[in-house]
């Protein structure tokens, strides 16, 4: 593990390593630089400081004994009575890293009551699935959750624990990486898993231009959250296999400072993600009332409408309508975007879909590497006749 150091002693206060960092992790106090918590250890400030006052420290790191941890643990959230989808795209990817190897796949669950789910995940090829039941896990606590699921890694010793990247998955994953002392990946697209053990996060990175390959080679467990729709479920079996196992902790591991008075339950709505047709505007939308047509080419096919990220910028759509690393993640049937260029925090969030139709003016653009069919030319000639084909065709 690497650390910057500045030495004061050598440091003339020029300034120069603020204004090269990439990150702006170098204040400027009082005429001298100081490091804030955006520090990727990058080392640009190293070459560009000419007074040698910027430091590079290794900090020698032990390695775990590996083959004290074995198996990958999904942990399997339950969401409004039942399983949430997510819970099962984790539970093939597991299979699916662990075939061929020596790894069991092995779920936890937990609620007031929970035999319910953890029979269904034995439909789903999980070879052991534990169960942790209480009152006090009948609504979500991080405190209470999170020493339920620490238990459960103490006693499995997975080497990787997969965890939706839901708002409860992003609330429980840090507090166990914490107290794990070990690292977290967030929001990965794929996952591989190594002969070592080590896992491979792969993700978009420095604002999507990279696709960042990350592991943790020093440290068990290895922990990643992947977000709905980017994984595949495994098909039901009709005869579950595995076997479930209760766990308990003391009703003082379970106490918590935090008190539920009242819930509400969110309106359930159309979300983008369920949609088995979508049709996509971006950027190359010129004014915000072009977007009747986008939503008007969507009706024509039975789907609905989305942009991205630039559009709900403007103002133009709502968030719950974006696509991307920073809004949903979908994978219908068909998908037609129009006028997206295809950066990677969007093609990552909607490249698993069946059918991707592109639209867009120039042949270069990079949502053509990721589309089955790319059309070049203007989307103003060519969603018009769409719609006007689909119309006759609907009144024939």
């Amino acid at each position: 593990m690497a650390q910057i150091a500045i030495l004061e002693r050598k440091c003339n206060g020029c300034g120069v390593c603020a204004q090269r960092c990439p990150f702006s992790a170098i204040d400027m106090i009082n005429g001298r630089p100081e490091l804030n918590a955006a520090c990727k250890v990058c080392g640009v400030c190293i070459k560009a400081c000419e007074q040698k006052a910027i430091l590079r420290l290794e900090t020698k790191v032990e390695s775990v004994d590996k083959s004290q941890w074995n198996g990958l643990l999904v942990f399997a959230e339950v969401s409004g009575g039942r399983l949430h989808p997510v819970s099962l795209e984790l539970i093939g990817k597991a299979r699916s890293l662990a075939q061929g190897t020596h790894h069991p796949v092995k779920a936890v669950v937990l609620g007031e009551t929970t035999e319910g789910f953890a029979r269904e995940l034995l439909h789903y090829g999980v070879d052991e699935v534990f169960t942790y039941e209480d009152a006090a896990l009948g609504y979500f606590r991080a405190d209470a959750y999170a020493c339920c699921v620490e238990d459960c890694i103490r006693r499995v010793r997975p080497s990787v624990v997969l965890v939706g990247a839901t708002a409860l998955g992003r609330s429980l994953a840090p507090r166990l990486a914490t107290r794990f002392h070990t690292g977290l990946t967030a929001d990965c697209t794929r996952l591989e898993l190594r002969e070592n053990s080590d896992l491979v996060q792969i993700r978009p990175a420095f604002g999507g231009n990279i696709m960042a390959q990350i592991v943790t080679p020093n440290t068990r467990p290895q922990f990643a959250t992947v977000r709905y729709k980017v994984m595949d479920a495994p098909a039901r079996s009709d005869a579950p296999s595995g076997v479930v196992t209760p766990c308990k902790l003391p009703p003082s591991a379970l106490r918590s400072p935090v008190r539920l008075i009242s819930s509400m339950p969110v309106p359930k709505g159309a979300s983008i993600s369920d949609a088995e047709v979508l049709v996509v505007g971006g950027r190359g939308l010129q004014k915000e009332s072009d977007l009747d047509m986008i939503r008007q080419l969507a009706q024509c096919l039975g789907g609905d409408w989305a942009v991205s990220r630039p559009l709900v910028e403007k103002g133009w759509a709502d968030n719950s309508r974006q696509i991307g690393l920073s809004g949903r993640t979908v994978r219908p049937k068909l998908i037609i975007t129009c006028g997206v260029s295809g950066a990677i925090q969007f093609t990552a969030c909607m490249n698993a879909s069946e059918h991707i139709v592109a639209i867009n003016t120039d042949p270069e653009a990079s949502i053509f590497q990721t589309a089955h069919i790319g059309i070049v030319g203007d989307l103003y000639e060519i969603v018009p006749e769409l719609i006007r084909k689909l119309r006759e065709e609907a009144r024939a």
